[in-house]
């Protein structure tokens, strides 16, 4: 897909890419120009940032975003910077499948391809609410949005292209399951309701990369780590430094490094390693995280330790959740 570009991080002149690189530190020695990427949410955080330096590198970028005038302010330098590459924003909902069907559907009719579709957008924490087409707001939005959005898209995806869907370790807070994807019968929790829509967000990685990588199509899920960004304004930021402070205490008390928060460039930096530096053989149907593949962990272990949970890439579960959505939504992919 990238010939033209290193396609790892030795041959990009850096082989120590990790938990504090950034995403330009990630795409130093990278030529984008000529590749046309798509990036969902770029109204703030890492979306912004995703956008800026794949277009510092010479990428065509499309950004979506639900509040055009906010995500014009928010990419104003942004757009002003970028020499060789571009933004360009179009509007999308991802908390309405009629938005999502519109926007896929100009992109599609306007019929230029793309080298790079990357999943950003997302809520996180929100009070119980519904979707304008009924969903739990979590699942609806940050899931079922994103799958009739990127499957509408899926044929303007160049052979050799990529998917970057961004999850979370927060999948691990919570065993998946299909029952009661809406909590109409069981008690909302909104930390739970999160943790069952990243996993969702990884399990479509999954069998999205098996549906089309035949095509060298492939599929992938990263988490961009702890990051303070407008993302966690509804567990409030002296709750979440409360959390944190804790997770540091008993971190220290073993021995290791106190927890830190990552920066927004630290942030996006996972999602672009994903996208355009590492193989598509390393990275396809798995879940990243600090710019390496991560490791299957099924134990209990720090909320900001590595590892991701076997349920979250179990092809069986991915189809059934595939199934599921697509009856949910009423539409077959």
């Amino acid at each position: 897909m990238h010939e033209k570009q290193a396609t790892s991080p030795e041959e990009a002149g850096d082989s120590r890419l990790g938990m504090t690189s950034t995403a330009d530190e990630v795409l130093s020695g990278i030529d984008l120009r000529g590749k046309r990427i798509l990036v969902t949410g770029v109204s703030s955080g890492i979306g912004v940032e995703t956008a800026r330096s794949l277009a510092a590198r010479g990428a065509q970028v499309i950004g979506t975003a639900r509040d055009l005038g906010k995500a014009a302010d928010a990419t104003a330098p942004v757009r002003a910077a970028v020499a060789g590459g571009g933004l360009e924003l179009v509007a999308l909902d991802l908390a309405s499948l009629a938005s999502a069907r519109s926007c896929a559907d100009a992109l599609v009719r306007d019929g230029r391809p793309f080298d790079v579709v990357i999943a950003n957008a997302g809520v996180m924490a929100t009070p119980l609410g519904r979707t304008r087409d009924g969903f739990e707001t979590q699942l609806g939005t940050n899931h079922l949005g994103h799958f009739v959005f990127v499957n509408r898209l899926a044929p303007l995806i160049a052979d050799g292209g990529r998917v970057v869907v961004v999850a979370s370790a927060s999948h691990r807070s919570a065993n998946f399951t299909l029952d009661d994807l809406n909590f109409e019968r069981t008690a909302y929790e909104p930390g739970i309701a999160y943790a069952r829509s990243k996993t969702a967000n990884i399990l479509f990685a999954v069998e999205f990369d098996r549906r089309h990588k035949s095509r060298g199509v492939r599929a992938t899920a990263v988490h961009p780590g702890t990051v303070r960004t407008e993302l966690g304004r509804h567990i409030g930021l002296e709750a979440m430094d409360q959390i944190l402070q804790r997770i540091s205490v008993d971190l220290v008390a073993q021995g290791q490094p106190p927890f830190q928060w990552k920066s927004v460039p630290q942030g996006a930096a996972t999602t672009v390693w994903a996208g355009v530096v590492a193989t598509s053989t390393e990275v396809g149907g798995r879940y990243c995280e600090n710019c390496h593949v991560s490791e299957v962990v099924d134990r209990a272990v720090s909320p900001v330790a590595e590892g991701v949970c076997s349920y979250a890439l179990d092809p069986e579960t991915a189809r059934r959740l595939w199934s599921k959505s697509e009856e949910l939504v009423g539409e077959h992919f």
